[in-house]
């Protein structure tokens, strides 16, 4: 039998074209273009395109999936109503959650197991998860849900079905770079999950609500939340050496620090680095960067850990203007590139995902009448637990 590895870690378990994690040397790459490169140059829709077809798109391939992003954010009226119908204590992931999988009874390519018909599902998915991660928080605010504009790209759409303003060319140029930045990375966790729906042959939007269910853990997304408040508890550049000191005294990790995969910097950190500066600085306010700056520095001082994805993407989305709970929902609306495009590779060269477990049970047990069995201790009264105050939960 196999050797056992807890966590699946380091083990291979599928071949993919997708996606390269370099963690000895810092790297990362979607399709073999660098993520620097990408961040540089790209957008979240040229990348999507490459993630799904294999290489970056004429102008012609471009403006063919920006009309039909564009096409494809009309919203199920019937899956609003099913958003307000909510009540106030859903979180944005349990809401995103549920809404994917009721959006496959209104697509009329739900049923069709084809590519072009997997094709049109990615579109519409891609394209109708931002509308209601914004529309959500717009009638859980009590304001009128915002129609797309067909003059604003991707990631400037969201910002204004968010905040009802069309945002300034540096915000939607950052948030463009962040999503960007976290369209896929190999098999992580919700990758996984939806590769190992796919392998079923379940369809799309199975897939999708699997990855969607694994990425509300908060050892998997959320963690740029947990960032969040941490520097909010921190609140002053003076309070950092101490808030270091104690978490670590007490053998706590600090929030956005190391990684699974990375033995060095995680080239994502430098890149949302700068655009937290970047539009910090343009928002005038800097103060949680210059904090991040601070924690960052201390924390090499005292344990050479280097900052991942997570930490700069607190401070960009908070001066942005983004709700903390909408931080993990973020990590979905750009992940729907990276999952749509694995889902699309396993259905293409399709096995079942079925691992083994190593087995450390009890063996060759004797059936006991249930008159002889004695007494076992009584299950504990079920009842239904007190709702989480608000802002404990975490995504």
């Amino acid at each position: 039998m196999a050797k056992f590895v807890a966590g699946l870690e380091d083990v291979i378990a599928l071949e993919s074209s997708i996606c390269l994690v370099d963690g000895t040397h810092g790297k990362l790459y979607y399709r073999g273009y660098s993520i620097e490169e990408l961040a540089a140059h790209s957008t979240f829709e040229e990348t999507a395109y490459l993630l799904w077809f294999g290489e970056l798109p004429t102008s012609f391939q471009l403006k063919d999936v920006e009309d039909s992003l564009l096409d494809n954010r009309e919203f199920p009226g019937e899956v609003l109503d099913i958003i307000r119908d909510f009540p106030p204590t859903a979180t944005p992931m349990e809401v995103l959650r549920t809404v994917v999988s009721a959006l496959s009874s209104f697509d009329r390519n739900a049923c069709y197991f084809s590519r072009e018909a997997d094709l049109c599902k990615t579109m519409r998915l891609t394209a109708q998860i931002p509308v209601a991660v914004a529309a959500h928080h717009r009638i859980r605010s009590g304001l009128p849900v915002m129609t797309p504009r067909a003059e604003l790209g991707h990631a400037a759409n969201f910002l204004y079905m968010l905040q009802g303003i069309e945002p300034d060319a540096v915000s939607a140029r950052a948030f463009d770079v962040a999503l960007v930045l976290h369209a896929d990375h190999e098999l992580n966790a919700s990758t996984f999950a939806a590769r190992v729906s796919a392998g079923t042959l379940a369809d799309m939007y199975s897939s999708i609500t699997s990855a969607i269910g694994t990425l509300a853990g908060p050892l998997h997304g959320g963690a740029n939340q947990q960032v969040m408040q941490m520097l909010e508890e921190i609140g002053d550049m003076a309070r950092v050496e101490e808030y270091v000191d104690r978490t670590l005294k007490e053998k706590k990790r600090v929030m956005g620090f190391g990684h699974r995969v990375y033995d060095t910097t995680d080239p994502r950190a430098e890149v949302l680095r700068q655009l937290s500066q970047e539009v910090g600085a343009s928002k005038g306010d800097l103060r949680w960067f210059e904090i991040s700056e601070k924690i960052r520095e201390t924390v090499w001082r005292k344990k050479q850990l280097y900052p991942n994805v997570d930490f700069y993407s607190a401070s960009l989305y908070h001066v942005l203007g983004i709700p903390h709970d909408l931080f993990t929902p973020v990590f979905a609306i750009s992940r729907i590139a990276g999952w749509t495009a694995h889902v699309l590779e396993q259905y293409a060269n399709n096995r079942l995902i079925r691992p083994r477990a190593e087995y450390v049970g009890p063996r060759n047990r004797q059936y006991v009448p249930i008159d002889d069995r004695g007494e076992y201790p009584v299950l504990p009264e079920l009842r239904d637990q007190e709702s989480p105050q608000e802002g404990t939960q975490t995504q």
